[in-house]
């Protein structure tokens, strides 16, 4: 790989890594979006051999991507909640909520060619699905897609991840996440309904 591609490459990751850190620190529709947006561009500028199609949590993500980009009225429903607003126990700090159907119609896009995997790269509650899980998981496989490249981004928020992953793999910890919750009072799907249900 030559040094230009290599640099350009070490850009896009560390704004993959800066997209992530802001989309957990703001909670909005604009930075889910731009973490979306830079997942996208740096698979765009891999080498073709190793593009990330073989992780489904970018592959479910690229999907919905695909589909605010085009439906950006169905961004503003994409609801973000502080998992200690919630009556339940979460294993992530926040969740994100997307409407089942809009998954449905981002695997059904004409250039989707993998409908069952984008169905499958969701935690599903009733007509509700958690993106938060594959959003952690695929910074982890970005990381590792990082390392395999033998590739050097430099912010701030890259090293965040590496020192994380570093102490999870000394301390045999699973680096990614199921994505598990726990209600205290009544149903997680009637509670992320509820929630959806709000504007």
């Amino acid at each position: 790989m030559d040094e230009g591609k290599r640099s350009s490459l070490n850009a896009a990751a560390d704004r993959v890594f800066r997209g992530y850190y802001r989309h957990c620190q703001d909670r909005d529709q604009d930075t889910l979006f731009n973490l979306l947006t830079a997942l996208h561009s740096f698979n765009d500028k891999l080498p073709k051999e190793s593009r990330m199609f073989d992780s489904w949590n970018f592959v479910g993500l690229k999907a919905l991507r695909n589909l605010f980009h085009h439906h950006e009225e169905l961004l503003h429903k994409v609801k973000i909640i502080a998992a200690s607003e919630l009556p339940m126990t979460c294993e992530l700090a926040q969740v994100t909520l997307v409407a089942n159907s809009s998954v449905e119609r981002a695997s059904s896009l004409p250039r989707e060619s993998q409908p069952d995997t984008v169905r499958g790269a969701f935690r599903r509650y009733g007509d509700v699905c958690d993106i938060e899980p594959a959003i952690f998981n695929v910074v982890v496989d970005v990381f590792e897609k990082v390392q395999s490249l033998g590739l050097g981004p430099t912010s701030e928020e890259f090293d965040l991840v590496r020192q994380s992953y570093q102490v999870e793999q000394d301390r045999g910890i699973d680096h990614r996440v199921s994505g598990s919750i726990q209600a205290h009072a009544g149903h997680i799907e009637t509670i992320f309904s509820s929630i959806m249900a709000m504007d």
